[in-house]
């Protein structure tokens, strides 16, 4: 079949998602369902949906699986009529993102191709062609071109910045302003950039699955307006009631130093700042209007989209994080080999279910209940060496679930009511894990006793010393905590209980 064969993907059909858990992935799967599909999900991590209000819809499959397995990949996509690939290792594949995405994009394709699939659509990055595009933009040319050559018709959507809550430029680009009244910034700050809302780029992914016409084509997506980064930069100012902040770009500042900046300042980390800052230096501009004439509909100016995405913010009601994306890595087996633990246990006057509302709300603005200094120095000490500190706060202030981000931790165990347990991301010469076990109280429905274990495998003899180093700081830290906890959680009213 060729690329050009104009293919209309009718409401109703089976459409296939890599990458279901992702930033764009997450919003992308309840439009579909919205317009009628119905919509299997392929992920590593299907635990990671159950923070979604749609995983128990009549219309979604779950399927489990890596994009290496071949295997798990062809069993997903069979019945499937189109498929969508949203995935990028650059948060997880390190330097070698490139290679990694290349090798996952050909497993892909050869099996969509041996499926029959009718249509593939990915979302790649604008940018101008040629020798000068950076590291990251040239990725996303060479999967678009990995999956045009196995045969099955790919639609290509190119987008620049996208604007939205939750996204990890949007979230660079309101932390840089909140926080610096001066900067000093390299001269990617004049480059041109046709930035789009998140809810542009989602009506465009799934209005082309109607759109014949847009079979096997390349197609630039942006929102209403073309403006520098520095513009932006002035207008989100405005938005949040700052004054404009004094900019000084200088010739000399690398990505390297800039990503370094970034990842001080914002809660995106170095490692994911430093491709976004080397892809600033490409103007990112569409050069034609035909994604708009193909698939017409309003779109909105940036101003417009700042607006809404800090609204978001506002109400708490962000979909989806860039901090949720990526490998979880499986739990370590703690039998066997030297292994510390620290396990406390408080009795609580309240029910499992407002202890664990209580314990949910661990981290981000909230803090740890007390002795915050020590968990900011910590902090401190891992943004310093490259690590994610507590810079990456938490989606939502209370409600959490399985693989999110919150501070440094992520989310390895989630039982409602029942288990909450958070594997340290901080760096560290060994492995972490804070663990909340709920337990009720026989014939006293009102009150649970919470079992708070910290478990520390070290790695080395530096392993050995960090835990000895802290572990005086335990006795400060954790009863204050557990005392918060409980005094939180015997403040609960009874009307929050579901």
């Amino acid at each position: 079949m060729s690329q050009s064969s104009n293919i209309i993907i009718p409401r109703g059909a089976q459409v296939l998602v890599c990458g279901a858990t992702g930033y764009v992935g997450g919003r992308l799967v309840p439009r579909l369902l919205e317009e009628g599909y119905r919509v299997r999900c392929f992920a590593r991590s299907p635990e990671k949906m159950n923070a979604f209000t749609w995983c128990d819809h009549e219309g979604i499959e779950i399927a489990k699986g890596d994009l290496l397995d071949r295997t798990a990949i062809a069993a997903a996509a069979e019945g499937v009529d189109a498929a969508y690939y949203l995935v990028h290792s650059m948060v997880t594949a390190g330097a070698a993102y490139d290679e990694r995405d290349r090798e996952l994009a050909k497993s892909f394709a050869t099996e969509m191709k041996a499926a029959g699939v009718s249509r593939v659509v990915y979302l790649g990055g604008l940018g101008e062609t040629g020798e000068d595009l950076s590291k990251h933009l040239r990725s996303r040319r060479e999967v678009e071109s990995v999956l045009r050559d196995n045969g099955v018709p790919t639609t290509v959507l190119r987008a620049a910045m996208i604007i939205g809550s939750g996204s990890a430029s949007f979230e660079i680009l309101r932390y840089l302003v909140d926080r610096l009244p001066v900067m000093v910034v390299p001269r990617w700050v004049t480059t041109k950039t046709q930035p789009i809302a998140i809810r542009d780029v989602l009506r465009y992914l799934v209005t082309c699955l109607q759109v014949g016409e847009t079979t096997g084509q390349t197609l630039d997506i942006g929102g209403s307006e073309v403006i520098t980064y520095r513009e932006m930069m002035d207008m989100m100012c405005e938005e949040v009631g700052l004054r404009k902040r004094i900019i000084f770009n200088v010739p000399f500042l690398t990505p390297r130093l800039s990503s370094g900046w970034i990842g001080l300042v914002t809660p995106v980390t170095s490692k994911i700042a430093r491709p976004l800052a080397e892809g600033l230096k490409n103007p990112t501009v569409c050069r034609d209007n035909r994604a708009a004439e193909l698939m017409p509909g309003p779109r909105f100016g940036v101003r417009i989209a700042i607006d809404a995405a800090l609204g978001k913010l506002k109400r708490g009601d962000v979909e989806t994080r860039w901090s949720t994306a990526g490998e979880l890595p499986g739990d370590p087996s703690w039998s066997g080999g030297t292994t510390f633990q620290d396990q406390r246990k408080q009795a609580i006057q309240a029910t499992p279910h407002d202890a664990f509302l209580a314990v949910c709300k661990i981290g981000g603005d909230h803090g740890y209940w007390g002795a915050d200094w020590l968990w900011r120095i910590r902090g401190w000490m891992d943004q310093i060496i490259g690590g994610p500190g507590l810079r990456r706060g938490r989606r939502h202030p209370e409600k959490t679930s399985y693989g999110e981000a919150i501070d440094f931790w992520r989310v390895s165990g989630y039982e409602p009511n029942r288990l909450l347990q958070l594997r340290a991301e901080m760096w560290l010469p060994g492995e972490a894990e804070l663990q909340f076990q709920i337990e009720p109280v026989d014939d006293q429905p009102d009150r649970c006793v919470l079992i708070q274990t910290a478990r520390f495998r070290p790695r080395g003899l530096l392993g050995l010393a960090y835990w000895w180093a802290v572990w005086p700081l335990h006795f400060l830290v954790f009863p204050t905590m557990m005392r918060g906890i409980r005094r939180n959680a015997e403040q609960t009213e009874a009307p929050n209980h579901p």
